[in-house]
């Protein structure tokens, strides 16, 4: 239905692995990328028994003189395919492309994933450019970007089912947990961080487990790539600040589903978290598929002053500030201003709901929508970043 933004990794000839959360689009575009690969689907019950018993059989699917791609989708389900993968790279040349939505599994088998022999890229839920026409703000902080929610009768059924059948199931498929049920509390509770520092001693209480177990849960999260901790921004830092992480659910739809609301709830804490969701996880797609060699991080001082995001690399010093209002007010800025003070090579955007794109001083304001249409072209921008 979209046409993804995978120019560079379907243009590469040697091995790769393709990660991404489940539903983000994987399989999909492997089939019409390579439709003329051999396919190797290891949720087929009967092959997956087949290579889990015999890996080495694997090459019996494979022709003796055989030059296009191998597909082996999900390979996290059978780690020792891995070392037949290496044989066959180093023994007859063939390429090979790996989908997964973990690489835990394959890191503790020791594998080390191929030492190098192949390349590693990530698919995330659609982006504003994918969207094209279809991105409408108000939908998108809703539902979020998962490509299926477009094609649901229900959207919201859609996600509730998502998170039942695939977070769920891909935690107990890989043992990571015995105790759904404590997971399931902890997915809930942590959602209550979105955005937000994260209070490990908070959350345990609230999921009812101890604190060594959420610092599990949380690694769990990120390792099946559904979840990320945003470290702080400390470089030559001339102020104290607090270092401890951030974290965010991948996709604004998967985090409103999993954030319980009641009364005591006020809408623009949740709209404020999703606004902020919804601009990270267009940053962090956008720096693999654009390969931008920069990292995201926060910057908060312990008086109070924050940057949302800050994006540093070669050749790139973004700050940005997300705020769900219609109007700007002068604190809305306030932590920009402090940023810009002590890093005046970096560019400061306030992202917020302005009609129009305005300047403050060295302050940009820029209409949510407007930024997020654009915002391919402010990670690639050269001459006015540091």
């Amino acid at each position: 239905m979209f046409a993804r933004n995978l120019i560079g990794y379907q243009s590469v000839n040697q091995s790769f692995f393709l990660f991404g959360p489940r539903g983000t689009g994987k399989t999909t575009w492997l089939k019409a990328t390579f439709n003329d690969a051999i396919y190797l689907d290891l949720l087929r019950s009967d092959l997956y028994t087949r290579l889990l018993a015999s890996p080495d059989s694997m090459e019996h699917f494979i022709p003796p003189h055989y030059t296009g791609r191998v597909v082996i989708d999900e390979i996290q389900r059978v780690p020792a395919l891995l070392n037949e993968v290496h044989r066959l790279i180093e023994a007859r040349g063939t390429s090979f492309v790996m989908t997964g939505s973990s690489a835990r599994a394959l890191r503790k088998k020791g594998v080390n994933l191929l030492a190098g022999r192949a390349l590693t890229y990530y698919m995330h839920p659609l982006t504003v450019a994918e969207l094209g026409d279809h991105f409408q703000l108000d939908r998108s902080l809703k539902f979020g970007h998962l490509p299926f929610v477009f094609k649901a009768e229900d959207p919201a059924d859609y996600i509730h089912s998502y998170i039942q059948t695939y977070l769920r199931e891909e935690v107990l498929q890989e043992g990571l947990t015995r105790s759904v049920g404590a997971f399931t509390k902890f997915l809930e509770t942590a959602s209550f961080s979105q955005a937000g520092l994260i209070n490990a001693t908070e959350i345990a209480r609230e999921s009812g487990v101890d604190r060594k177990t959420v610092e599990n849960y949380f690694q769990i999260t990120e390792d099946l790539l559904i979840g990320k901790r945003l470290s702080a921004f400390t470089r030559r830092t001339k102020r104290r600040l607090i270092v401890g992480d951030k974290f965010f659910f991948f996709d604004v739809g998967v985090y409103r589903a999993l954030r319980p609301s009641g009364p005591l709830d006020l809408p623009a804490e949740i709209d404020g978290a999703a606004l902020e969701t919804l601009v990270f996880q267009e940053l962090t797609a956008l720096i693999d598929y654009l390969g931008v060699n920069a990292s995201i991080h926060y910057w908060r001082t312990t008086t109070g002053a924050e940057v949302d995001f800050v994006l540093y690399g070669e050749g790139l010093f973004l700050a940005i500030e997300v705020k769900r209002t219609a109007r700007m007010k002068a604190s809305d800025i306030a932590g920009l201003k402090l940023f810009h003070k002590d890093y005046p090579q970096a560019r400061a955007l306030l992202v917020c709901g302005v009609s129009q794109k305005e300047y403050h001083g060295n302050i940009e304001v820029w209409p949510a929508e407007t930024f997020l249409k654009e915002l391919p072209k402010i990670l690639t921008q050269t001459g006015s970043l540091a």
